[in-house]
């Protein structure tokens, strides 16, 4: 039986992040993953392959929209194969540089499946069939999640595909229903859509994104509806069957339409977490409800080796989440006073128009009838979108009444998941707007709306006149 002081499971943005931080701390680290290097499902199967062909999608439409100035370029044509290359290039490049990195730190990656055997010890059924057992001081468990299935709709057949399936561009299908207007749905759809697909949604909500912020939304919701053949809200799927021309799907709600048969179907109604590791009930970890690992602050199990981060340790289920937890669970295994305890947490929709959040939303504050001020800035407003022509954006501060501390952030617009973190500095710092207003912003920028939105607390923003109420 081989011996390392840190055994990190899963090799995701939480996994890796994990396992370097401690090898750079002088710990003894193995790192237990699946694929061929470290990177896990964002890497491979997820944020960047879904980034990448956004990326496409968005150079598409642009083209496209480039008529309304002058230009014309014709409707493109697509190779499917050199798009899928083309995707998989950036995935090999970034997990390449990922295995790198593990040996130039000399964390030991493991290709293969953890079995635990208890608090300090674990089998693993390698890559090439053999096994090896291994004895750790301290485990972090950081096994992801997986698509979630619809119960009792799921039917086994290649033109009902999930979002691992999508990523691989099979096909460009000429109709697509997506089930679920959430993030990784609309992603996907608006990909398929550029590329020529005809794109349906069906959402089970009364709206897109449930839970988001409706501001943000609905400069979304417009976009979509010019992208999308048909979206219906408060409408659920109640049965799929294949035949010969595609899958004949039944709706149920109101105003659902009559049966549709469509070419594909995508599923994407959320993840589920991975908690159902094996071994794990040879150990004190302990599983809520929804299937996520209990934690403390330090990401510490019931187990008191055993560590858990990431999607599979609660929401949000997002990357750089896992990541700083990975560091958080890291230092207090090294003995260091930590906790793992923002104030905010970025969130980013990579459709096009982009919407991100941070901190306290407009929506939140609502439903917990916590009085706030809410400020915005139209990018009607802004010369940089004007120069673009994607005057559809908001930029919009939720801020304590009174002092103007910023509680939070939300943009709709172009590169808005580049500017947020702006919002989660402010946040984490308890600036206030008066801190915004006066931090200067480069001309001509989409940043400005970020200081203009802060101005409008004051009744003074220079390209909007909004004067402050007075109370």
């Amino acid at each position: 039986m081989s011996q390392t002081q840190l055994v990190v499971i899963g090799g995701g943005p939480g996994g890796y992040a994990a396992a370097f931080l401690a090898a750079d701390l002088g710990l003894d680290v193995t790192l237990v993953g699946e694929d061929v290097n470290p990177g896990g499902v964002c890497l491979y199967r997820g944020c960047i392959p879904s980034k990448a062909l956004l990326h496409v999608a968005a150079l598409v439409n642009e083209t496209r929209h480039a008529s309304a100035w002058g230009i014309e370029f014709g409707e493109p044509r697509i190779d499917l194969a050199k798009l899928r290359d083309w995707k998989e290039r950036v995935v090999q490049k970034l997990t390449g540089g990922l295995g790198q990195l593990a040996r130039q730190r000399k964390v030991r990656y493991v290709r293969g499946r953890a079995t635990l055997q208890g608090p300090t010890s674990l089998t693993i059924a390698l890559a090439d069939g053999g096994q090896e057992s291994l004895s750790f001081q301290h485990g972090i468990l950081a096994t992801g999640s997986r698509p979630a299935a619809i119960p009792g709709l799921t039917i086994d057949s290649p033109r009902v595909m999930d979002s691992t399936a999508a990523l691989e561009i099979p096909e460009v299908p000429k109709t697509l229903l997506v089930v679920g207007g959430g993030y990784i749905g609309l992603e996907l759809g608006s990909v398929y859509a550029a590329l020529g697909s005809k794109v349906s949604v069906v959402e089970m909500t009364g709206g897109l994104l449930p839970g988001a912020d409706r501001d943000l939304v609905n400069v979304l919701a417009k976009r979509m509806e010019t992208v999308c053949d048909t979206i219906m809200l408060n409408t659920r799927v109640s049965g799929m069957t294949e035949e010969k021309s595609g899958i004949r799907v039944t709706f149920e709600g109101e105003g659902a339409p009559a049966p549709q048969v469509y070419e594909k179907v995508l599923v994407s109604i959320g993840r589920r977490p991975n908690s159902n590791i094996p071994g794990l009930e040879t150990t004190r970890v302990q599983v809520d409800r929804k299937g996520f690992i209990v934690v403390n602050e330090q990401r510490q199990t019931a187990e008191p080796t055993l560590y858990a981060i990431g999607d599979v340790a609660g929401e949000p289920m997002l990357a750089h989440k896992a990541s700083h937890e990975g560091r958080a669970a890291v230092e207090a295994i090294a003995g260091h006073k930590v906790a793992f305890e923002p104030l905010a947490i970025p969130a980013v929709v990579f459709t096009d128009p982009e919407i991100a959040w941070c901190g306290l939303t407009e929506t939140q504050a609502a439903a917990r009838q916590r009085a706030v001020e809410v400020v915005r800035f139209p990018w009607g407003a802004s010369g940089r979108a004007t120069t673009l022509d994607r005057n559809d954006g908001v930029t919009k501060f939720v801020l304590e009444p009174g002092t103007g501390r910023v509680l939070g952030m939300g943009i709709a617009g172009v590169n808005a998941g580049e500017m947020i973190a702006e919002g989660v500095l402010a946040v984490e710092m308890g600036a206030t707007a008066d801190d915004v207003r006066l931090t200067i912003h480069p001309h001509p920028t989409l940043s400005e709306t970020i200081m203009e939105a802060a101005d409008v607390f004051f009744g003074q923003s220079t390209h909007i006149y909004r004067p402050r109420k007075k109370v």
